[in-house]
């Protein structure tokens, strides 16, 4: 490995190629990392982390009505604001930031905040007109958000902008209905904006459970969120007073202050040399890896977002986790994509592991399925109406669980549980043997009949 500068040059330090870069140093080799903007990539700067806090402040606008049951004498004016929130959620954002930094000097990497660009199989050229060499090369530059070609589309905004608007809009409309979309619908409807949803087909979370994107439609739709389906951007049109005009296929136009779009992500594969280097892309433009992470140049690797797999944070940190450790480390590694949980923080959260039940029937043909279908115990104090749902999809023949899904108050959290006991394949019977923890809303995975 002497013939080159390093053994390992990192591009993109988010999370996976933070943990690469860090057990490759951990483990002897010589390491480097470029980073063009932030260390900490998209989960911490303009994702997961100040997304997740955004939630929390959401949720405060429900909880504080809620008290008001609950004995305690909230003032009917209670005023939200929006700068003091998104200002407290930056300095979060710093403070994680310098604490990957910290982690990386700790272990010896070399940090370099410029864009590097690949011009060969084992060579990078930095911004600053620098050229390296490295034996190993690893791409980890994620993603960044999808944005229609429509007349207007540079009067939108995404979700990477929507965390430093100057104040919450008014009326806001929000293209798409995946995860991104949903939970930004949630956050800004709590904090009082008026939410429209706008979305191309006739459903919402394509890929979960049918029965629980269905509940959280329901319920997004009774508290005044509203979704318009078969809808096609057609244009965006500024007025005179700064308000957009948003016009769609199948519907009137409608006046908005604010136009998100949350319409998927797309790989950062654009500009970084890999023609040069003859690293192949999929029809979708992202990097085209096997299993052991490997592109199609055998010198030149990728985990994360800018790969084809499932665009999870955790993902990318196991998969920046099994690089180091299979080609420093001497510990061959392969990261399982079986029973990868997911959650959609939206008003109420939803979280599911394993197959849906539609999934089920169609490989399995013989399912069970066990549903619960309540209302919190909080919710009935609150005199809130809103009820949660909890399903268990079993082998019709050896009752072995193949997934859960659910919606209601902290899903996600009593989902990762769950999740371990769907991975390690037990059966019902496993749960039904669990005695309740009562009371408590995730006693009712094990109450399912």
């Amino acid at each position: 490995m002497t013939d080159y500068d390093y053994d390992l040059f990192v591009i993109g330090i988010g999370s996976g190629g933070t943990r690469a870069a860090r057990v490759a140093a951990a483990h002897g080799a010589r390491v480097a990392a470029a980073e063009e903007y932030r260390v900490g990539g998209t989960c911490v700067i303009r994702g997961c982390v100040p997304k997740k806090l955004l939630v929390y402040g959401a949720h405060f606008a429900e909880d504080l009505m809620d008290a008001r049951r609950f004995g305690w004498d909230v003032p009917a004016d209670c005023k939200f604001d929006w700068k003091t929130l998104t200002g407290n959620v930056f300095e979060e954002v710093d403070r994680i930031s310098k604490a990957y930094n910290t982690t990386l000097d700790s272990h010896k990497v070399e940090v370099i905040n410029e864009r590097a660009e690949l011009t060969g199989p084992n060579s990078i050229r930095l911004a600053s007109g620098r050229e390296v060499t490295s034996k190993y090369i690893l791409i980890a530059t994620g993603a960044r958000p999808h944005i229609p070609t429509c007349p207007g589309h540079e009067f939108g905004i995404t979700s990477n902008e929507a965390f430093h608007l100057e104040s919450v809009p008014k009326r806001i409309l929000i293209a798409g209905a995946g995860y991104i979309a949903n939970e930004f619908a949630g956050i800004f409807h709590e904090f009082g904006a008026k939410v429209t949803l706008i979305n191309r087909s006739d459903q919402i979370l394509r890929g979960y459970d049918e029965q629980i994107r269905d509940r959280l439609l329901q319920i997004s739709m009774m508290k005044g969120i509203d979704f318009r389906f078969n809808a096609k951007f057609e244009g965006i049109e500024k007025q005179a007073d700064g308000s957009l005009k948003v016009s769609m296929s199948n519907h009137a136009p409608i006046e908005v202050d604010c136009v998100m779009f949350a319409t998927g992500r797309v790989p950062n594969t654009e500009n970084l040399g890999l023609d040069a280097a003859g690293v192949e892309l999929t029809e979708k433009g992202a990097i085209r890896v096997d299993e052991d992470n490997r592109s199609s140049v055998p010198s030149i690797f990728a985990v994360g977002d800018v790969t084809d797999r499932i665009q999870l944070t955790p993902v990318a940190i196991r998969e920046g986790q099994a690089f180091a450790d299979t080609i420093f480390g001497n510990k061959p590694t392969r990261v399982d994509y079986h029973c990868v949980p997911a959650a959609v923080f939206s008003h109420p959260q939803m979280a599911g592991v394993g197959l849906t039940e539609s999934q089920a029937k169609q490989k399995y043909g013989s399912v069970k399925v066990y549903v619960s279908d309540f209302r919190p115990m909080k919710n009935v104090l609150a005199g809130r109406n809103e009820r949660a749902l909890y399903k268990m999809i079993c082998d019709g023949e050896t009752n072995k669980i193949l997934g859960i899904h659910m919606i209601g108050p902290e899903a996600a959290e009593i989902l990762q549980a769950a999740a371990v006991a769907v991975k390690a394949g037990l059966t019902k019977d496993a749960f039904d043997q669990t005695v309740a923890l009562h009371p408590t809303m995730a006693e009712e995975l094990v109450l399912m009949k």
